[in-house]
């Protein structure tokens, strides 16, 4: 039936109309880099047709051929059939400014990490150039890798991930944006192996609780299991990082973690460590930051 009605459409306000009825039609779940249909259903076909993204409408009464309809078309249908994210389809997802590679060997780009590197930081990183060496663990698809080495141009930036298939993608884009010589790939589990000190550690980690991985929407479960999980309350990887990131960090040194909606069990699992929590544009519950002066004090206190 799609596909006949397809022979109808002629330009892109006809997919347009044609996607958000099929997109709601089919009930998906959103959250991947758009949260309604209309600006999913935008993105992918101007994606899709190689169109700039943010402007739908100069291109909305293009007349488009035989062959771009059917490309665009086929991609509706996967994101509605198969719930497939977006970005898996399009092989792009966009932090800021900053554009991507991404593919199901890692998780869709959406930490909220990105917001704060720079300029938030400043009350505890008064300036970029005292970042010399920088860490991001569970790097992915090297995204936040990417945003340190912008934000710290003289920081050498190690990039860690248990993952070699995320490290690919890490790699793909590490080349695009030309950071071969800045950002170094590991392979490893968290900090095991690293033997040098940072100024600034950030990690996006697993994080989600087991009861939550087995309630996922579809959509997300195209992503690799091992990314989101982190044992039963989701918080696993999350207290390895605080018990070792002492001491892989410099005097003064700074650690930022998210932790997405685990605030209160962190808070109940270390007491005494004086986590601050940084505003982001969805709230001031996910992101933590913590000094190595805090977490030696804190850890020590705790036990």
């Amino acid at each position: 039936m799609y596909a006949q009605a397809a022979d109808t459409f002629t330009t892109v306000r006809d997919l347009l109309r044609f996607a958000v009825s099929r997109f709601n039609d089919a009930g998906l779940t959103f959250g991947h880099g758009t949260d309604n249909a209309h600006d999913e259903a935008a993105y992918l076909i101007l994606s899709t047709l190689k169109l700039p993204i943010d402007r739908l409408e100069p291109y909305l009464d293009a007349r488009l051929l035989p062959t771009e309809v059917k490309d665009v078309v086929d991609l509706i249908e996967r994101r509605a059939e198969e719930r497939v994210p977006v970005a898996y389809l399009t092989h792009e997802a966009w932090q800021g400014d900053f554009s991507f590679y991404v593919d199901e060997r890692v998780l869709v780009p959406r930490s909220f990490i990105h917001e704060l590197l720079g300029e938030p930081l400043s009350p505890w990183i008064e300036h970029p150039e005292l970042v010399h060496r920088a860490l991001d663990l569970c790097t992915g698809s090297g995204c936040l890798a990417i945003q340190l080495a912008h934000h710290y141009p003289d920081a050498e930036v190690d990039a860690v991930d248990i993952s070699l298939d995320a490290l690919e993608v890490a790699a793909i884009n590490v080349q695009n944006y030309g950071l071969e010589e800045q950002v170094q790939l590991i392979h490893t589990d968290l900090f095991e192996g690293l033997e040098d000190k940072y100024d600034l550690i950030i990690s996006n980690p697993p994080y989600v609780d087991a009861e939550s991985v087995d309630a996922l929407p579809q959509e997300y479960l195209h992503e690799p299991e091992l990314a989101l999980g982190s044992g039963e309350d989701g918080l696993d990887a999350t207290r390895e990082i605080l018990r070792q990131a002492a001491d892989r960090l410099n005097d003064g040194g700074v650690l930022l973690v998210e932790i997405g909606h685990n605030r209160d069990m962190l808070e109940e699992c270390f007491p005494s460590l004086p986590f601050t929590w940084l505003e982001t544009a969805s709230g001031d519950g996910f992101v933590f930051l913590l000094t190595r002066e805090e977490l030696v004090a804190g850890l020590a206190a705790d036990n």
